[in-house]
């Protein structure tokens, strides 16, 4: 369930040319960093790969998958943070930053499938790792970054080279990035709720939060009797999206016991029931089925279900 697949296996095919593994000057292949050193379009990213100390880890003999920024992607967010060099960015969080751009194993771009990458960000000092969304419905788009070269081969892996830096995802951003949770996104910015949800969700958590699909909302609404969301009255609709989140911890899904009574933001608590896969029995007596688990973001994690879940209104 680890991985989020909404769609089918696409092909890249004949969407981006396959780059030759070039030689050193002494004739054996390079490895990811000396393909990135040289790439004049790749200079930030080599300098950020040695300030952060990760020179060695790209460079050994274990087969990686590198989503390598521009120089003018590493620009693009030097700006939007309000700094003006590459120096400027603390080493922890820059490796940080790195780390959520590789991948274990070399992934070709016609082994990506629509869904999730578990990257080798760890969340913490847990051994849950960050997850990024790969959405292949136009080119190839990874945590909202386009793959503008694919498949630049290396001695020790590949290198997708991207647009943008992808920072590490917040459950907010999880959403963003994954169209199949649009819906969720809607009600929850809601501009008559008069609850900021997406800064309360991007704040340092952790949270756990339940996130039904798209099709679930739509079942919602056939269920309440109305025809859109702007119909669900903004005290209920608070209640409602509340009732998925959990607050205060990053509950994995190996956490989750039969039986087991979940208190939620809003109050209210639900009941988890693993028999037959994993359910929730939420307070209005109602079943949904937890459909895709252990989205981890940097500050929680997500997990996908088919039904909207309802408190006691």
């Amino acid at each position: 369930m680890k991985k989020f697949i909404f769609g089918f296996f696409i092909a890249l095919g004949a969407a981006f040319m396959f780059a030759a593994c070039e030689d050193t000057d002494n004739g054996q292949p390079q490895n990811i960093v000396e393909v990135a050193q040289g790439n004049s379009n790749l200079s930030t990213l080599v300098a950020a790969v040695q300030r952060a100390g990760l020179v060695d880890a790209l460079s050994g003999t274990d087969q990686l998958t590198v989503f390598a920024p521009t120089n003018q992607a590493f620009s693009d967010l030097l700006a939007a943070l309000g700094l003006t060099k590459l120096e400027d960015v603390p080493v922890d969080v820059l490796k940080n930053i790195l780390l959520n751009h590789v991948v274990n194993g070399a992934v070709r771009s016609g082994d990506l499938t629509t869904g999730y990458v578990e990257t080798l960000l760890p969340f913490g000092s847990t051994t849950s790792y960050l997850n990024n969304y790969v959405d292949l419905t136009s080119g190839v788009k990874i945590g909202g970054a386009t793959v503008t070269t694919a498949d630049v081969a290396a001695s020790n892996g590949v290198v997708h080279i991207i647009n943008k830096v992808i920072l590490p995802p917040t459950v907010v951003d999880q959403a963003l990035n994954n169209p199949n949770f649009s819906s969720l996104v809607a009600a929850l910015t809601r501009s008559d709720l008069g609850v900021d949800y997406v800064d309360i969700l991007t704040g340092d958590g952790p949270f756990t939060v339940f996130a039904p699909t798209n099709a679930a909302f739509t079942a919602l609404l056939t269920e309440l009797g109305v025809d859109e969301l702007a119909d669900i009255p903004a005290d209920v609709l608070n209640k409602v999206l509340q009732y998925h989140v959990v607050n205060g911890a990053n509950v994995l899904s190996t956490q989750l016991t039969d039986g087991q009574e979940v208190t939620t933001f809003q109050g209210q608590k639900f009941t988890i029931d693993l028999t037959g896969g994993a359910k929730i029995q939420d307070a209005a007596g109602r079943s949904s089925n937890i459909i895709v688990t252990d989205v981890q973001g940097s500050n929680g994690v997500v997990h996908a279900i088919d039904k909207v879940i309802l408190p006691q209104l």
